[in-house]
């Protein structure tokens, strides 16, 4: 396979991720948040506060894909002036399919009458599908690309922060037209989308990190290169009381891999001093290969 086959493979994968992270926040928002008035902020939720208000004060009732590609225009114009027209190709892709999707989607109310079960199950598929879009470094547009093209002008507050805010004034914005009840439900929402993003993005980039100190490095390090096929690197110390130059061991592995790393230097060093951490992302051979 060459390169050019390589690079068609790659973005034919990447466009069937982005189409299957919107059509399931597509899913999430037609059929759970909707019907419920569930708002949990962005601008597919500013969408479903515009259609209850349209529908309630008038005969017209503006449909969630409307709103939704009628509100995204301005920030996305906003984006290309920030950021350039190739850094939201993506985003844009996300965006479109998104919007001809709740148009095309009919009306149904899946899950009636039950707000903690909407507040459930909506938030784990909306933050399965944003967290697939991430994966594919995309999103649906909204108050997402909003708070990072305001960043370049704000530059003192982080992007966490504006997009929380904007977000939040959403929410506020929905328990307004709604009531108390739904927002406290928003809340648990939001929280579950945040949980299930978090696990979709870091999936498969998380690590254990061992360090071990022992007089058996040297056997130590050949055993857990061999049997686990794991890369062991010798870090020079200094004990800070005795004053002896040691070796450490640094390994990074998967989490099934420390139960076997740990009978090694019980095997080869009862007396070793072993210490565990969490790895938050780890990329490069062995783990994630494709850097994103």
């Amino acid at each position: 396979m060459n390169k050019y086959q390589k690079n068609l493979k790659l973005r034919m994968t990447d466009l069937f991720v982005i189409f299957l992270g919107s059509t399931i926040t597509a899913f999430a928002t037609q059929y759970i948040f909707d019907p419920s008035g569930l708002v949990t902020g962005g601008v597919s939720g500013l969408a479903i506060i515009i259609k209850y208000l349209t529908g309630r004060f008038s005969s017209f009732e503006i449909p969630l894909w409307l709103s939704n590609f009628v509100l995204n225009v301005p920030i996305f114009l906003f984006a290309i002036k920030t950021d350039g027209f190739r850094s939201i190709i993506r985003t844009g892709i996300g965006w479109l399919i998104m919007t001809v999707e709740l148009y095309f989607f009919p009306q149904y109310n899946l899950i009636p009458d039950n707000l903690l079960l909407v507040s459930i199950y909506g938030g784990v598929l909306f933050g399965l599908g944003i967290g697939i879009l991430l994966n594919a470094r995309a999103t649906t547009g909204g108050t997402d690309m909003l708070g990072n093209s305001l960043h370049k002008y704000m530059r003192q507050y982080n992007i966490g922060t504006i997009i929380a805010v904007l977000d939040g004034a959403v929410v506020v914005l929905g328990a307004v037209v709604f009531n108390v009840e739904h927002t406290l439900y928003a809340i648990i929402s939001v929280y579950i989308m945040g949980k299930v993003c978090d696990y979709i993005v870091s999936r498969g980039k998380q690590a254990k990190c061992a360090y071990i100190i022992s007089d058996a490095n040297e056997a130590i390090a050949r055993e857990i290169m061999d049997d686990l096929d794991r890369g062991v690197t010798c870090l020079p110390g200094t004990g800070m009381y005795s004053g002896k130059e040691r070796k450490i061991l640094f390994c990074i592995c998967s989490k099934k891999d420390i139960v076997d790393i740990k009978d090694i230097v019980k095997k080869n060093d009862p007396r070793a001093f072993f210490i565990i951490s969490d790895v938050n992302e780890a990329m490069g051979e062995g783990f994630v290969e494709r850097w994103s």
